[in-house]
C-alpha cells in the first residue's frame, strides 16, 4: 500500500467516492438490461457501479491529479483484498469476482484508464487513443463476456465495440471535457492537419475545420462498427446475444446523429425512438444468432 492510500484509509470509514457532477442520467447505452440473465444481472451492476464511481474520481474537477490517484490506488488497493469501508464500490466489486470466481484484471484495466485521465490531457493519433480504449473501454465488453462464461474468441469484435462507444460518447462530450476539466481526446495530429487546435472547442459552434476532425473520427469508428457486427452471432448466451445487436444497432445510431449535430452546440444524443428501434432490431438479430 502506498503512504497516499495509506493515509485514506486512515480517515477512517469515509468514502473516497465523490461524484464528478457529469451527467449520470445521460447513459447512451443499457447496462444489465433485462435481456441480461437474471441471476448475472447484479453482478453487471457491481461492475457498472465500479467503474462508474471509479470514472466519477478521475472526472471530479475539484480534486487534484494527486488525489485523484491515490483514491483511485487505494479502490486498487480494496478490490485485491485490503480491508476498509472506504470504498463501498469496490468492496462489493471484489464480492462479486470472489462469487464468480473471475479475474480481477478487467478492473484493473479501467483504474488503469482512470489514473490517465488523471493525468493525461491530450492524445497524439488515432493509435494512441486506440491505446486508451484498450483499458477504458475494452474491459467493459470482456467483463461481461467472462461473466457469461464466453469463449475469449469473442474478444476482437467486442474490443471494437466498446472501442466505438468510447470515441462516439468522446465526441458527445468534447466541449465540456475540455471547458471543465482540460482535458481533449481528438488526436492532436487531426487538429493540426486541419489547421486549428484545442481552442476550438470552446467556441459555441463548430467551424468547418473542426467538422472536418469530427468526420474523420467518425469515419474511423464507422470502421470499428462494421467489425462489431460480428459479435453477436459469436455470443452463445441468448440474452447477452440481442443485448449485444441491439448495442450495435446503437452505436450505428448514435454515429448518424453526429454525423448530423454539432457537439459544441448542445449534446448530441439518442432519442426514445432510436431505443425502441435498437431493441427490436437487436431482439430479432440476436434470436437467429
Amino acid at each position: 500500500m502506498t503512504a497516499g492510500a495509506a493515509a485514506l484509509r486512515g480517515r477512517g470509514a469515509a468514502s473516497i467516492e465523490t461524484p464528478s457532477g457529469k451527467w449520470r442520467s445521460a447513459e447512451n447505452f443499457p447496462v444489465g438490461s433485462l435481456l441480461i440473465r437474471r441471476d448475472l444481472r447484479r453482478h453487471v451492476h457491481t461492475f457498472y457501479r465500479f467503474a462508474r464511481n471509479a470514472d466519477d474520481i478521475a472526472d471530479n474537477p475539484a480534486l487534484t491529479a494527486d488525489d485523484k490517484v491515490r483514491r483511485l490506488d487505494r479502490m486498487a488497493a480494496i478490490l485485491d483484498g485490503a480491508p476498509g469501508e472506504d470504498s463501498p464500490a469496490a468492496s462489493a466489486m471484489r464480492a462479486s469476482l470472489i462469487e464468480r470466481r473471475l479475474s480481477a484484471q478487467h478492473c484493473h484495466d479501467v483504474l488503469h484508464a482512470f489514473r490517465l485521465d488523471a493525468t493525461k490531457l491530450r492524445y497524439r493519433d488515432w493509435d494512441e487513443l486506440m491505446g486508451y480504449c484498450r483499458y477504458s473501454a475494452a474491459p467493459v465488453g470482456r467483463q461481461l463476456l467472462d461473466l457469461h462464461g464466453e469463449s475469449r474468441k469473442t474478444w476482437l469484435a467486442s474490443d471494437a465495440l466498446c472501442a466505438a462507444l468510447q470515441v462516439l460518447n468522446h465526441l458527445q462530450d468534447c466541449a465540456a471535457d475540455y471547458r471543465l476539466l482540460d482535458r481533449v481526446y481528438l488526436p492532436m495530429t487531426e487538429l493540426a492537419t486541419h489547421g486549428i487546435g484545442v481552442e476550438a472547442l470552446a467556441r459555441e459552434r463548430s467551424s468547418p475545420a473542426l467538422r472536418h476532425v469530427f468526420d474523420s473520427l467518425l469515419d474511423g469508428t464507422a470502421a470499428l462498427i462494421a467489425t462489431a457486427r460480428g459479435l453477436p452471432p459469436q455470443v452463445c448466451s441468448s440474452g447477452l446475444r440481442r443485448e449485444s445487436a441491439a448495442i450495435v444497432e446503437l452505436a450505428a445510431r448514435l454515429l448518424r446523429r453526429l454525423r448530423r449535430g454539432d457537439p459544441l452546440a448542445g449534446r448530441v444524443k439518442l432519442h426514445k425512438s432510436d431505443f425502441i428501434a435498437a431493441l427490436v432490431l437487436g431482439v430479432s438479430r440476436g434470436s437467429r444468432g
